[in-house]
């Protein structure tokens, strides 16, 4: 068999464009591959510009003042330094609502200050402390009918003693485990710590204040075992972790704030009076102050107090 030359220079001349066209190509997928890269590059700079400037716009947010209330007991009993009627709290939330106030709940603030999510224009923070019967009975539906929501702080003690051997009395009895669940089924309240039995000025402690002669660790292990000890009652018997802890009387010490971290509180709320300026920094909702709502003031007279600080 015999083999015809003369067709090589077409064949090799073929083979010759093939091979330049695959090494365009290749040059053109290098190409393709350093196009891609900087276009990624590019994405990643524009994204994280974005970023960067919205989290320089939270930044620049200007702080939001809040202004928060501190109730007790609400019954038909003659108002007192830690009592309001019903007519009272009922005219209180009329005067919020009527000049443009919100309420707002605990988790609202500690998302804002989280960075997500925004704040009204005019919010206000509503609280009762002690956990009385009445903020279930008389309370609630208050707060249904003015479409606000508020924090109740209970007192452990009181729930499992008093309340189980006097229930469901507007005027003296405290909240059950079971009222308690309720109240926070509703969707309006949030249910904060009080402590468990730290709620006392017997003896040389106030409240859950650290004593002058007493070590750090000492205290430190009483105040852990009691709020550990509620918050323990507190999911066993209602499904609930706190976030919020109200200073029994407003007597705080230093040495309480790792312990209260630790055990998952996100905000405590005293009792000294005075605006709160929130931002979107986390520790602005530890040390928050409140103005006791006594019942012997009239609702104009309260609220011009508690808002005389607000920007105009």
């Amino acid at each position: 068999m015999s083999v015809n030359y003369g067709h090589f220079p077409h064949f090799f001349g073929i083979l010759c464009r093939e091979v330049i066209f695959m090494y365009r190509c290749l040059r053109l997928g290098r190409l393709m591959r350093h196009i891609f890269t900087a276009a990624l590059i590019v994405s990643f700079f524009v994204i994280g510009s974005r970023l960067s400037l919205a989290a320089a716009e939270k930044s620049r947010e200007a702080p939001v003042s809040l202004p928060v209330i501190m109730y007790h007991s609400v019954c038909e009993k003659p108002p007192a330094d830690y009592i309001v009627s019903p007519s009272q709290l009922d005219a209180d939330l009329e005067w919020l609502e009527s000049h443009g106030f919100t309420a707002v709940s605990a988790q609202q603030l500690i998302d804002y200050t989280n960075g997500k999510g925004s704040l009204p224009k005019k919010p206000v923070l509503i609280t009762f402390d002690d956990g009385f019967y009445n903020n279930l009975s008389i309370a609630l539906p208050l707060l249904k009918k003015h479409d606000m929501c508020a924090v109740v702080s209970i007192v452990g003690r009181y729930t499992d003693d008093y309340a189980a051997a006097d229930p469901h009395a507007d005027c003296y009895s405290y909240l059950t485990w079971a009222d308690i669940s309720e109240l926070a089924a509703s969707g309006r309240v949030e249910i904060g710590s009080h402590t468990y039995d730290m709620h006392s000025r017997n003896g040389l402690r106030q409240g859950c204040a650290k004593l002058p002669e007493e070590s750090n660790d000492d205290y430190t292990s009483i105040l852990r075992t009691d709020i550990g000890l509620l918050k323990t009652e507190l999911h066993d018997n209602c499904g609930i972790v706190p976030a919020v802890f109200a200073y029994p009387f407003g007597a705080l010490s230093k040495e309480s704030l790792p312990v209260l971290r630790d055990s998952g509180i996100l905000m405590t709320l005293t009792c000294r009076e005075g605006m709160n300026t929130i931002t979107r920094k986390p520790d602005c909702l530890y040390g928050i102050f409140r103005y006791n709502r006594s019942g012997l003031l009239t609702t104009e007279e309260y609220m011009e107090r508690i808002t005389k600080e607000l920007p105009v």
